[in-house]
This record gives C-alpha cells, structure tokens and sequence, in this order.
C-alpha cells in the first residue's frame, strides 16, 4: 500500500484536531451560554452539534485527502464486510461484560449494589427501548468514532505503537469532554469538574479509548461503535456513578484492554 509522507499525515492529523475541538468546544460554549438542560430547547441544538466535532474534523481529513488524490494511510483498517461484521456482537458483549463484571465486583467490595430501577427509568424517560438505544447509539458512538478510531488513530499509528497511540488518543479524548462539565444537564455536570467521580470519569475515557482501539483494528469504525455504544449504554443503564464502582470499572477495562493489545495485532487492512 501507498503511504503519505510524514508532512502530510501531520498536517491531516492538525487539521482533525483544529476542526474537531473547535467546532465542539464553540457548539458547548453556546449551550453553556444558553443555559438550562441538554434535552431542551433552544440548548439541545448545539449540544448535540458539539458532539459531532470529530465527524466534522473526519469529513474535513477526508475532503482535503481527495482533493489531494491522497491513498488512506497505511494503518487505516480495510473495508471488508465479512471482517467488520464479524466483530461487532462479540465485542459489543464484551464491552457490556466489563461493566457489568466491575459492578457486582463493586458490590461483592462493599461498593453500590447492581440495580436497574434508575436504567429502567432512563429508558422510559428517553421515550422507550428503541428511542433509547437510537439515541444512545447517534450521542457518542456514531457522532464520534469515524473522527477518534476511523481518522485520528491510523494517523498517530506512523509513527507510534499500539499503545502509544491509544493512550495519546485516549488522553486527547478525555480531554475534548471538558466543556460537558459546565453544560446544566449532563452527567459530567451532576458529578463536577473538581469531584472525584468527576476525576475518574476523565481517567476512565482513556482505558475505554484503548478497547475501541482494539475493536477497530479487529472490525473498523463499526466495531468501535459497538464497544463505544456497549460501554455507554451499560454504563446508563446501570447508573455507574458511584466513586467505587467507577474505580473499578475503570481498572477492569483498563486490564481487559492492555491484554488485548499485548496479544499483537491482526487487523484487517486495505
């Protein structure tokens, strides 16, 4: 396969992070200014535009790349179905069997017991089972990996390992979830920048970056869908919010992810 040249995978990667953070940072800095709760309007608007920064910043990577007559670059996962769909239940399953796994470990240590009610009232809440899993699957999930694990992390991969550049790429995403702590609403609001479920749940982005990162180079961008929408969505339905069951979510992922990738990489490429 034809790569790119150091200049210009540096320059993609410059143009994703400029059109990413801006875009979802000025987005949030209008919500934040207009107050009141993300699923209200007028607020809802640019809260849910600010989560699409990373589609914007892929879409910009790529447009710019055919103008070029650019080849994708040499670490992008290939396209083929039989590969991608393969993955997707298994490890969907497994990003859920984290959580849960870290919950009942919780209660066993004494921590919150494992509990639906809240999860169950969520999903009525939201409008039903389907209304639910759309929207859990569009607010996250499909808004941001093909800009994370389809464009940012094939890029950092020249000239990084595997873990290098999950663990980069996981600390740029935690970081990008900042302005969602100001945001009246959210649940980075209701824990606090300066708490410590608020510390766990930045420290927690990046051990589920890295399973994403295995999923993508196992299936590609709709692998990395189903463990971002399988770790979400368990995570909401289970209401981990407790500074316990948080730790302990964060260390079995963490585990859990670390030894998939040290079992050396067998992506599908282009």
């Amino acid at each position: 396969m034809t790569t790119i040249s150091p200049v210009r995978r540096k320059s993609g990667l410059t143009l994703f992070w400029t059109v990413t953070f801006t875009t979802s940072w000025a987005f949030w800095l209008v919500a934040i200014l207009l107050g009141g709760p993300p699923t209200s309007s007028p607020t809802v608007v640019p809260y849910l535009l600010g989560g699409f920064g990373p589609v914007f910043g892929a879409i910009a990577v790529r447009v710019r790349r055919a103008r070029r007559g650019e080849p994708a670059p040499a670490h992008a996962v290939g396209s083929r179905p039989g590969v991608r769909w393969f993955w997707i239940l298994p490890l969907l399953v497994l990003a859920s069997a984290t959580v849960v796994a870290a919950v009942l470990l919780a209660d066993v240590l004494g921590g919150p017991p494992l509990s639906l009610t809240a999860g169950q009232h969520l999903v009525t809440t939201a409008g039903g089972p389907v209304a639910f899993v759309i929207s859990m699957l569009i607010g996250g999930p499909l808004a941001e990996e093909p800009g994370w694990r389809g464009t940012a992390y094939p890029r950092l991969r020249a000239s990084m390992t595997r873990l290098q550049a999950g663990l980069l790429l996981g600390v740029i995403w935690a970081v990008w979830h900042l302005p969602l702590f100001f945001i009246t609403g959210t649940i980075q609001a209701s824990f606090g920048l300066f708490s410590l479920s608020g510390l766990l749940f930045i420290l927690g982005v990046i051990p589920m970056g890295l399973l994403t990162v295995f999923a993508y180079e196992r299936g590609g961008v709709p692998a990395s869908i189903a463990v971002h929408f399988g770790v979400n969505t368990t995570v909401a339905l289970l209401t981990v919010n407790a500074p316990a069951a948080q730790a302990i979510v964060l260390v079995v992922q963490a585990v859990v992810a670390l030894v998939l990738l040290g079992r050396g990489p067998r992506p599908a490429r282009a």
